[in-house]
């Protein structure tokens, strides 16, 4: 079977895992601290702190911002869920904008009719490994004094015109989920130049512990989001590697775009001037007259594992509920989410498993299913 992903971890990921298991020193400690540094020396940055997951880092960065009850925070539409569930969670309200069919990308053309008085913050996304267009975003940000809070989990050495991505906004976040360039199971990174924000974040991330003079002291209500230690030596072995990986998947990706392109039933991903994608996924958008799901069924039938894109958010039970959004409203996401097909793509695939895929997919297109 041709697997949607596999991350890579070689013989010395296990081994160091290994050892940290055999030390019985599982909870953060130095190889955390090893990853973080890496990471920030990697993107040029004063502070990195490691935590839990991605969402971890959405949701410390929102308290850290003091975004709260009332407030509104710009989201795009499709995204993966938990981009709106963490302003949810913090009691504020997620304000939908839909995409630029192009990139997955946030709109910014959109943004502006979607401020008022409570907005608060922007959570641009950088779809699939892409950056958005950070620029137009800033000036927004800027003309109505909102924060921008960079969600960077699928885009982990992406750049917008010679800037990683993560280091644009007042906050990055990462996510080390295995479908990420580099995984430690689960796991995630926030990322900040500001020390008041790091500060904030260092302390809810533990239980909200300061320390101060050899003394711990419970400031905040704040949460176990650490990362453990055998994670942490996970990722710094990782981000050895990084840049590898990101190459060999864009010389995949050469491949998969010269077997599709000429296709006119299936656009390839279009890359922006000045952008450097990774990516992390390789997404096609279908057109109206094929039939996705049966093009996975028919893919899954060859051993061939593939999901769609990501979310339209506003098409989902609890932000129907919860915001009255309408099935079909915001169309371009509505248009992603049931027309995006994710292929397989990881650093280990052959070109051989590329034009299996590749051509698996366009029998199964030009059936017209």
């Amino acid at each position: 079977m041709i697997r949607l992903i596999r991350p890579e971890i070689g013989k010395r990921e296990i081994r160091e895992v290994e050892r940290v298991l055999k030390s019985g020193l599982l909870v953060q400690g130095r190889n955390v601290e090893k990853f973080e540094n890496m990471v920030a020396q990697y993107l040029n940055v004063k502070y990195a702190i490691a935590v839990s997951s991605g969402t971890a880092s959405l949701h410390l960065s929102l308290i850290a911002l003091g975004i709260k009850e009332g407030d509104e925070v710009i989201v795009p539409d499709f995204t993966f869920p938990a981009t709106g569930n963490v302003v949810a969670l913090v009691g504020a309200k997620p304000i939908l904008v839909d995409v630029d069919l192009k990139t997955f990308n946030i709109d910014p053309s959109k943004i502006k009719e979607k401020i008022t008085s409570k907005t608060k913050a922007i959570i641009p996304v950088h779809a699939f490994g892409q950056s958005a267009d950070m620029n137009q975003i800033l000036a927004i940000a800027k003309k109505y004094n909102l924060f921008v809070i960079e969600d960077v989990a699928c885009a982990l050495g992406a750049e917008y015109k010679t800037r990683k991505c993560g280091t644009i906004g007042d906050i990055g976040c990462f996510s080390f989920h295995p479908r990420k360039i580099i995984t430690t199971g689960e796991g995630g990174m926030v990322i900040t130049n500001k020390k008041e924000i790091a500060e904030k974040i260092i302390s809810l991330r533990n239980h909200g512990i300061v320390s101060k003079n050899g003394q711990n002291s419970f400031e905040y209500a704040g949460f176990n989001y650490r990362m453990t230690d055998f994670q942490g030596a996970l990722g710094w072995l990782q981000m050895e590697k990084i840049d590898e990986m990101i190459r060999k998947r864009r010389s995949l990706v050469i491949l998969y775009n010269s077997l599709l392109k000429a296709n006119k039933n299936i656009s390839t991903p279009i890359v922006m001037s000045g952008n450097k994608h990774i990516y992390q996924s390789y997404i096609v958008l279908l057109s109206s007259r094929i039939n996705r799901d049966k093009i996975m069924k028919k893919l899954r039938e060859k051993e061939i594992e593939t999901t769609i894109g990501t979310y339209a958010l506003h098409c989902q039970l609890f932000y129907k509920n919860s915001y009255g959004y309408r099935q079909g409203e915001l169309q371009n996401s509505y248009r992603a989410f049931k027309q995006s097909l994710c292929l397989p793509l990881y650093t280990k695939m052959s070109q051989k498993d590329i034009s299996v895929v590749a051509k698996s997919l366009l029998s199964a297109v030009q059936t017209g299913v």
